[in-house]
């Protein structure tokens, strides 16, 4: 009789032996009240009088399926998201919430859609590592009493209307029309800087709009062509200093140059 109830004991001990893996928790009841959390290990838990629960305290990637929303600007869109949390308190996240792995997807779709819904589009697209931050502290704030940590939130994709893309498209080749003739513009009015000031220099140096004439014309005479007229600088005569130059002689000068051309 002995022996038998030696043995019934060691078959309910062995039968009682539940093993908790080392990224799990186990949340134990005694006659149906929450006793305490089992760490990993093999624990004890009597049949009958107790039972328990494993809660996976690994970090969790929660795909949020498409949501439509409406912009601040009234634009309709369509966005998904990705979600990142883990079970910081696993006894809260078995007492105080049935499905804590529902209940985080329907909170993060509902918080998606306010959260887009109270920016415009321009802000949603440009902003989005912004509006992803908002939403993660939104949804950490709410699962708080549930014990669990929201980590983070990232928008992976906006969709648009085909319209609304045909209008995108035209607003930015307008702005890089308007880029382009600003561009140019400035490049003008720098040019002509540059022009008034050459200028300016070279009616202040004696000579100097006679070697611009000749490097002018060098650079024209390559093409066969060309007809070029010349016409003689003052600058070349003052060169004589006071040598009289007879009607003939300047003729015979204007006539060798031509010819050189």
């Amino acid at each position: 009789m002995f022996i038998i109830l030696i043995i019934v004991l060691i078959v309910i001990i062995l039968s009682s032996i539940r093993q908790i893996n080392q990224y799990e928790r186990g949340i134990k009841f005694t006659l149906g009240k929450f006793s305490k959390i089992m760490k990993p290990g093999w624990r004890i838990v009597l049949p009958i009088f107790q039972s328990y629960r494993k809660v996976d305290i690994r970090t969790k990637a929660v795909d949020v399926p498409e949501q439509d929303a409406i912009t601040k600007d009234n634009v309709s869109v369509r966005i998904n998201a990705v979600i990142y949390y883990k079970v910081f308190d696993a006894s809260k996240a078995v007492l105080e919430v049935e499905n804590f792995y529902f209940a985080v997807g329907q909170l993060a779709q509902t918080t998606m859609r306010n959260a887009v819904g109270s920016v415009s589009l321009d802000e949603l697209l440009s902003e989005r590592d912004k509006i992803s931050t908002e939403i993660c502290n939104i949804i950490d704030k709410a699962t708080d009493p549930w014990g669990i940590k929201v980590e983070n939130v990232e928008l992976k994709d906006v969709s648009l209307p085909e319209e609304m893309k045909r209008v995108i498209a035209r607003v930015a080749e307008a702005e890089r029309e308007k880029q382009a003739v600003i561009t140019k513009a400035k490049g003008e009015v720098e040019a002509s800087e540059n022009l008034a000031k050459a200028a300016n220099l070279m009616s202040a140096t004696p000579g100097a709009m006679h070697l611009r004439t000749l490097s002018t014309i060098s650079d024209i005479s390559s093409d066969q062509s060309n007809t070029i007229i010349f016409a003689l600088p003052v600058e070349i005569l003052k060169s004589f200093e006071g040598k009289s130059l007879s009607e003939g002689k300047v003729e015979s000068i204007v006539k060798s140059i031509n010819k050189k051309k």
